[in-house]
């Protein structure tokens, strides 16, 4: 303990050095938290997490088996399991399925693609083009991705937009701890009631699906309402003070997503990881208009007209269907300033590209630094 001041449960728990834990980035366009990057934290002493949200099973199959042979460290998988999503469904059937987004315009996507002057998709590799036939959406699709994970005994499973209950014993059989990623008091209730190992709370500060509740205030209450489960924050967090932070308001650790993004192993545009390296922290905006709930993403045009035009957004995944056309065609001709790029509130903080070992080691020194001065 003394060589190690920041050893907490959770190291214990998930046997790491430290208690640092990469959120799962995973989207629509493919996985931003890859094999590289996972293994690379996870061999810097955190526990790396895929991001798998959206991938068909056989991907998913395909990047564990990837970050096995670049790690021997545990590492986890992160999806998301939607209640409201539909049972079963391809991306054509849901095409197909398609209401107007406004009952006035119905080609309300196209009047937007050309304002935004996005070119029409050419059929070639596009934001989803490539991946649109076996992304998955349903319900049944979510459940095939566990069974996935529970076949190849990944060390972790996290989950958000969910309940995993049914699967919890499962995963406990097999030795396999779950994360559950909650925005709430109420929903980290929930998932005590359905055993997970492990909560975290991730923030109104978080990249991607967030909470409307700031760390520093969701936190504690989560920490209290749950106890003896351990918690991890999330949202904001993205230095040693930031962690130092975390571990005061009784977590045992943190979810960190955005601090990785301009990492060399991130599967992030170059782009876009240009655009963090010159935001601020007044450069993020919350909106559904990406999935159909709300997630925190770079600014953009295409956020910022739709809001402009005051649309309403569809449910999950009929919003992310739908404009299809206009992400296909901005990946395209790489147009930064329409691909979404989640993304939280600490873009600010982050200036120069790094490797995910010297993010976890700054991390981890800037800690120290701080827990040896408030104990002098």
């Amino acid at each position: 303990m003394a060589g190690n001041p920041l050893r907490t449960t959770l190291c214990d728990m998930l046997d790491i050095e430290y208690p640092i834990i990469l959120a799962g980035m995973g989207g629509m366009g493919g996985p931003v938290s890859g094999p590289e990057l996972v293994a690379a934290v996870s061999n810097a002493g955190g526990l790396g997490v895929l991001g798998c949200a959206f991938l068909s099973p056989q991907k998913v199959e395909s990047m564990i088996k990837k970050t096995k042979s670049l790690t021997d460290r545990p590492f986890g998988v992160d999806t998301i399991i939607p209640a409201e999503v539909p049972l079963t469904g391809t991306t054509a059937e849901f095409k197909s399925e398609l209401p107007s987004v406004t009952t006035d315009e119905p080609d309300v996507i196209e009047k937007l693609r050309r304002e935004l002057g996005v070119p029409v998709p050419s059929g070639g590799k596009g934001y989803l083009s490539e991946m649109a036939d076996d992304t998955v959406w349903s319900q049944e699709a979510f459940k095939e991705q566990v069974e996935v994970i529970i076949e190849h005994r990944v060390p972790v499973w996290a989950v958000g937009l969910g309940d995993p209950a049914p699967w919890t014993k499962a995963c406990h059989d097999k030795g396999i701890k779950v994360i559950g990623v909650v925005a709430s008091v109420r929903g980290a209730r929930r998932l005590v009631k359905s055993e997970v190992d492990i909560i975290a709370a991730s923030g109104a500060e978080a990249g991607g699906h967030n909470s409307r509740i700031g760390t520093m205030v969701l936190t504690p209450q989560v920490v209290d309402a749950v106890s003896p489960v351990p918690v991890v924050a999330g949202g904001g967090i993205g230095d040693g003070r930031g962690l130092v932070a975390a571990l005061a308001l009784g977590a045992v650790g943190v979810w960190c997503g955005t601090a990785f993004l301009s990492t060399s192993e991130a599967i992030f545009e170059d782009y876009h990881k240009k655009m963090i390296l010159e935001s601020t922290e007044d450069d993020t905006v919350v909106s559904k208009v990406i999935t159909g709930k709300q997630a925190r993403y770079l600014k953009n045009r295409l956020i910022a007209a739709w809001d402009k035009e005051g649309l309403p957004t569809l449910p999950m995944p009929m919003q992310p269907i739908a404009i299809i056309p206009i992400l296909d065609g901005a990946y395209e001709a790489n147009m930064a300033d329409i691909v979404p790029a989640p993304a939280g509130q600490i873009t600010g903080m982050i200036k120069e590209l790094k490797s995910a070992k010297q993010v976890v080691e700054e991390m981890v020194e800037g800690a120290k630094r701080i827990l040896a001065g408030l104990s002098n």
